[in-house]
């Protein structure tokens, strides 16, 4: 893996491709971010395996499915636990958090400006609270600073993503979780990380 050509293929957003791209810049990491406009994606939709985006060209082969792909790079990269049990606990994290994302994507499709406002309430005032409390609740249990073990992980990965991405303006603020607010400082002061953030390009989700 580690001569692996990689090209991420995602439109010029955070969005589901974040969490991939992330991943790999904690693990240092060279990779193609093709990034197109929203009308040129039937050019690329050809290649996807499943007609959708984010997708991933690894030495000439493509594959698909976020969630798939950036546990694929953190178990090579060796951010999914030192055990098959903490690979399960950081499993659970990343799909509690698809849960939540599947609630958000409601308010990016609505239609009617009534009904997507009293969703962004609920969500801010409602659900990203809820979501933060299992994760505040399972920071306090570990006792370490991380979620999984006593090292950076993807679950830490993809809660910084939750609050810092694309939902950065519509999730609650975390004065209420304060082990939670740590932990997304130092996932933004790995030093990769904090580099790759510092010099992506400026978007709006």
């Amino acid at each position: 893996m580690s001569d692996s050509e990689l090209k991420l293929f995602y439109s010029n957003a955070k969005g589901r491709a974040e969490l991939i791209r992330l991943v790999l810049a904690a693990a240092g990491k060279q990779f193609n971010d093709v990034r197109f406009a929203r009308e040129e994606w039937p050019k690329y939709k050809v290649d996807a395996p499943f007609g959708q985006m984010p997708y991933m060209e690894i030495d000439g082969k493509f594959y698909s499915q976020s969630i798939a792909l950036a546990t694929y790079f953190a178990r090579e990269y060796g951010f999914c636990g030192k055990t098959n049990l903490e690979s399960l606990q950081v499993d659970q994290v990343i799909q509690l958090i698809q849960d939540f994302v599947t609630v958000a994507a409601k308010m990016f499709h609505e239609k009617e400006e009534e009904k997507k406002g009293e969703l962004i309430k609920t969500f801010k005032e409602t659900d990203s609270p809820r979501l933060f409390g299992y994760v505040e609740a399972q920071l306090k249990e570990n006792g370490t600073g991380y979620l999984v073990g006593s090292e950076l992980s993807l679950a830490d990965i993809a809660v910084y993503d939750f609050i810092t991405g694309a939902l950065v303006d519509l999730v609650c603020p975390l004065d209420n979780f304060p082990l939670v607010k740590t932990l997304t400082e130092t996932v933004g002061q790995n030093e990769r990380i904090k580099k790759y953030v510092a010099e992506r390009p400026a978007t709006l989700m």
